[in-house]
């Protein structure tokens, strides 16, 4: 059950905040005592394997959605219909990690827009996605990054004409790199395959990992 806070913002101290890099918006999704963590699906960063990793080593079921170059949003309801689901895990202004800053080319004292959530068709979680969001990026797609709610990234970001992506790396991110409560929540007890993609609009950068869950292998080996 979602835990209320004690002390909500006012609209006025909402308007005043909501772009203030140390500010962290209030989400009844998670519970208080992950508020001081940079990740709620983190224990420690993954490694990833650059682009240039060839397809053909990708598990033969996952290829196609590892190497998606259009929307996964998209190709998600095409497969599985428009009962799509965007639960929040986590959503605040955060450090993001070393490896992020530098794909991103960003310092590493910034605060940046920490979006992490979970994809769902029904019941079952398909996809664990972690979207860093720099202000400069927020700025120039003039802030409607910052109020997707429980809509899908890809809905926005792939509307933008002038999207580039610029680096995709790929992983297979181990069970003691996942947090005890992504872990428990989500019966993680095996490595799982994940790609990070580095987009920019406006020539401003965006980094997205998308990690495949097994329910989605499952459906679609089925």
């Amino acid at each position: 059950m979602p835990i209320t806070c004690s002390r909500r913002h006012t609209a006025l101290e909402y308007r005043a905040n909501r772009y203030n890099p140390r500010s962290i918006p209030f989400d009844t999704t998670r519970d208080f005592t992950a508020l001081s963590t940079l990740s709620y699906l983190y224990a420690k960063p993954p490694v990833w394997r650059r682009q240039n990793c060839p397809t053909h080593t990708l598990p033969d079921d996952l290829r196609p959605w590892l190497d998606e170059r259009g929307s996964l949003t998209k190709r998600l309801r095409g497969v599985f219909g428009m009962g799509l689901r965007v639960d929040i895990l986590l959503h605040g202004w955060k450090p993001a990690f070393n490896d992020e800053c530098r794909v991103l080319a960003v310092a590493h004292h910034r605060y940046h827009l920490i979006r992490e959530v979970v994809l769902s068709v029904g019941d079952t979680p398909l996809v664990l996605a972690r979207t860093v969001l720099p202000q400069a990026t927020i700025r120039i797609a003039q802030r409607n990054l910052s109020h997707l709610g429980t809509r899908p990234l890809g809905e926005v970001i792939f509307a933008y004409p002038d999207l580039e992506r610029r680096q995709r790396a790929f992983s297979t991110i181990a069970t003691a790199n996942w947090s005890n409560a992504v872990r428990a929540r989500f019966d993680v007890d095996q490595p799982l395959w994940a790609r990070r993609t580095l987009y920019a609009i406006h020539r401003q950068p965006l980094l997205v990992m998308e990690c495949f869950l097994p329910a989605l292998r499952q459906l679609c080996q089925g």
